[in-house]
């Protein structure tokens, strides 16, 4: 494709040369053909990128269409999205680790400002495109803007060598459960190590044009901090040194967006909606199964015929759930959202007495079910069986039998996350499809079934204790 560019060049460059201004003409025509060529790899790499991107967001999409239909009472959406999702409002239950993401988040939604201009740059071919639109009667606004960017920056550079101190050196207990070895803890630290070559890279570009033009680009941290170390370097060297800025941060920004999809940090996206669908029902509260309570009317009343409860393939709907695909669409959003922050676990008191239970090992197991589901199909098919389960070969009978139901792990979750929700169907589709409730249970079930209540004497004692006090 750069071939055809070659022979008009020659041909300007021999014009050139009759008249004597081939050196100034041939660097003229070099650097458009430098930036010719830069834009087109920048705009290549733009778009093997979105088509990576969505081709994996399509996919994740298609994995929540696995799930049944959901009954939400979500009347708060686009509140509860600005407040949960992008306000951060459950984020602050702990303040040390919501201050210290406060700066990253807030870093992340400004620096956006400063990478429009990257891309309008990358497309165009230009150099500080909005300085250069609006021209020196912008340039003090622009100044401030970019100044602000590069504080924040420094913040959640701090930030993210807290967060790394805190996985690697302190060990948060609830950051190196069992859960997070190999990939998850892998994942973590990868998207921190990034975060410091984006913010390293940015202030590598705008430092060495700080050194290039001091009477120019006086950003606050760039300026003072970064051009004086680079002040001993040539001209040539520091323009080296900004495209090596400018291009180290672009590829880190295209490479984090292919990467997201595949990571934890799927939930900068997925908060979002996760927040506005909220199932916004009383704290704890169990829905009644149409399938439970058709059974009991029938059991009352012999005329009564139920219509059978179907899920949204036409299949007849189970006694709670199995496998990830007999679970709502939003338990499957739940997942995919999931930060594997571990606060959730941290609050669970069946965890912290010692039990396998770990809400967030059931949303981990929930989302990489439904992806091996979901690739499955794509290869074989709807009609793909592998012989295995979300229950039984993910999550275990011990880990759901040891949730005390008490709603803590929904609190604590800063993404609106519901593992309660998964853990109970599970344990529906235990006890009343498989029969393998505990001893214990069992009891409890033929006391209630017999005498009306969890214990074993007869309902016309019930009232006895009042007269052995």
């Amino acid at each position: 494709m750069l071939v055809c560019f070659q022979p008009p060049i020659r041909m300007l460059t021999s014009i050139a040369q009759k008249f004597k201004i081939s050196a100034i003409f041939e660097t003229r025509i070099n650097g458009i053909y430098s930036i010719l060529i830069a834009q087109i790899i920048f705009i290549i790499l733009l778009l093997v990128t979105g088509f990576l991107f969505f081709r994996k967001a399509k996919e994740i999409y298609q994995n929540i269409q696995l799930g049944r239909a959901a009954t939400l009472n979500n009347t708060g959406g686009v509140k509860n999205m600005l407040l949960l999702a992008l306000g951060q409002k459950k984020m602050f239950q702990n303040m040390l680790p919501a201050v210290m993401h406060g700066f990253i988040y807030v870093a992340f939604i400004i620096t956006q400002i400063e990478l429009l201009e990257i891309f309008a740059d990358g497309v165009l071919g230009e150099h500080r495109l909005f300085l250069k639109s609006f021209g020196d009667g912008f340039k003090g606004f622009y100044t401030f803007i970019i100044s602000f960017i590069e504080i924040l920056s420094v913040l959640a550079l701090i930030a993210t060598f807290v967060f790394l101190a805190r996985r690697n050196l302190l060990k948060v207990p609830r950051l190196v459960m069992p859960e997070m070895n190999g990939w998850p803890k892998l994942d973590a630290n990868l998207i921190l190590i990034w975060e410091i070559w984006l913010v390293v890279h940015i202030f590598l570009m705008n430092g060495a044009d700080a050194a290039l033009h001091p009477d120019k680009y006086n950003f606050a941290i760039s300026a003072n901090f970064v051009a004086p170390l680079l002040s001993g370097f040539s001209d040539g060297t520091l323009q080296f040194l900004e495209r090596w800025g400018w291009w180290g941060h672009i590829i880190g920004v295209l490479a984090f967006l292919v990467y997201i999809p595949y990571s934890k940090h799927l939930h900068i996206i997925l908060a979002f909606p996760n927040a506005y669908f909220l199932d916004e029902k009383p704290a704890g509260k169990v829905d009644n199964m149409p399938t439970i309570t058709n059974e009991v009317k029938a059991m009352f009343d012999p005329t009564f015929t139920p219509e059978p409860v179907t899920d949204t393939n036409g299949t007849t709907q189970k006694f709670g759930a199995k496998d990830a695909t007999d679970l709502t669409w939003k338990n499957l959003l739940d997942a995919y959202s999931c930060t594997e922050c571990g606060r959730c676990t941290a609050a669970c008191p069946a965890n912290q007495t010692g039990k396998l239970l770990s809400p967030r090992k059931v949303m981990m197991d929930t989302r990489d079910r439904i992806d091996e589901i979901g690739k499955g199909m794509q290869k074989e098919g709807k009609d793909f069986e592998d012989g295995k389960a979300l229950l039984g070969n993910y999550i275990s009978n011990e880990e759901i039998m040891a949730c005390t139901s008490c709603n803590a792990c929904v609190q604590e979750c800063p993404v609106t996350i519901n593992p309660l929700d998964i853990i109970l169907q599970l344990r529906r589709y235990q006890i009343l499809e498989a029969a393998q409730s505990s001893e214990e249970w069992n009891v409890m079930f033929n006391n209630i079934e017999n005498n009306q209540a969890p214990w074993q004497f007869s309902p016309m004692d019930r009232d006895k204790w009042r007269t052995e006090i």
